[in-house]
């Protein structure tokens, strides 16, 4: 498996998992700055790698009135102070090619939303940069199926690439996670996230937004630890019930530092093992 450079944290091979999170938008600037701020102090309390995400624009929003974001020259503005401010990387996902170039400019991690995870010029236009990529599968696509368009990033020799899990649409506003998808998406040949709090979202379930099951995050999270993903992607609200966009699906701070304290005992315990079986391959 390749490992995957986002400044100083590698991504993939015997590492151990990074943590991608963040709100699922930028409210605001004092928001945004808190979170990250918080968010950071609680990965290096417990010694894991961390990058910063939320998007400057939720263009795939069920409702015309539904909150945005700041767009894209405010957004990226704001996620720029965040990188000078805490020294850590930054994600967002782009929706068309004209924001591409503006947002590689801040972003170390360019997003391509699962959604859009088929749109060959989108993909392609986000690959010639040259900044890691996070594909993430869409909601629509087995984990085979996901493989084409790994190779459209790799066609511009690209191979900076995650790749995330984020649930299977199971009947009319459901998803369900299929872990075994976490191996196979792995034999691609890149580090494989897994979307915990995505992944218990119930799809315009509300009608005018999406609704979700924010009681199922820590399960599937240490069930995704325990079977090997590379990295964990949560989003994180002070408030989640107030959260203006996914705050069903997010989770509190409070539960991301219960939750990340049982994820690294799993993680630990698994690389502990995988080493044991390297230095036992050596012998023999």
């Amino acid at each position: 498996m390749k490992i995957i450079n986002i400044k100083n944290i590698k991504i993939g091979g015997n590492n151990h998992f990074v943590l991608i999170a963040g709100p699922c938008v930028i409210e605001d600037r004092e928001s945004c700055l808190y979170h990250a701020e918080r968010i950071k102090e609680i990965c290096q309390r417990l010694k894991i790698s961390f990058i910063f995400k939320a998007s400057y624009d939720k263009a795939n929003r069920s409702s015309l009135d539904s909150f945005r974001g700041p767009g894209l020259e405010r957004g990226l503005e704001i996620l720029s102070e965040v990188k000078r401010k805490f020294n850590i990387p930054v994600l967002s996902d782009v929706h068309c090619q004209r924001e591409v170039k503006k947002a590689a400019e801040v972003l170390d991690v360019i997003q391509i939303p699962a959604f859009l995870c088929r749109q060959t010029d989108l993909i392609i236009e986000a690959a010639k940069t040259k900044k890691p990529i996070n594909l993430k599968k869409g909601q629509f696509l087995s984990p085979w199926e996901i493989q084409p368009a790994i190779k459209k990033i790799e066609a511009t020799g690209n191979t900076n690439i995650l790749v995330t899990e984020r649930g299977f649409a199971f009947g009319y506003n459901n998803l369900v996670s299929d872990l075994r998808s976490l191996s196979i998406m792995r034999k691609f040949g890149y580090p494989v996230i897994f979307d915990a709090t995505h992944s218990v979202q119930l799809p315009g379930s509300q009608g005018y937004c999406s609704g979700g099951e924010r009681e199922f995050v820590a399960g599937l999270a240490r069930a995704a630890i325990a079977f090997g993903c590379d990295g964990l992607f949560v989003e994180v609200h002070r408030a989640p019930d107030r959260a203006l966009c996914d705050g069903s699906n997010s989770i509190s701070l409070t539960e991301l530092e219960k939750l990340l304290v049982t994820l690294k005992q799993i993680d630990r315990l698994l690389i502990r093992d995988k080493l044991k079986v390297i230095i036992n391959e050596k012998k023999d």
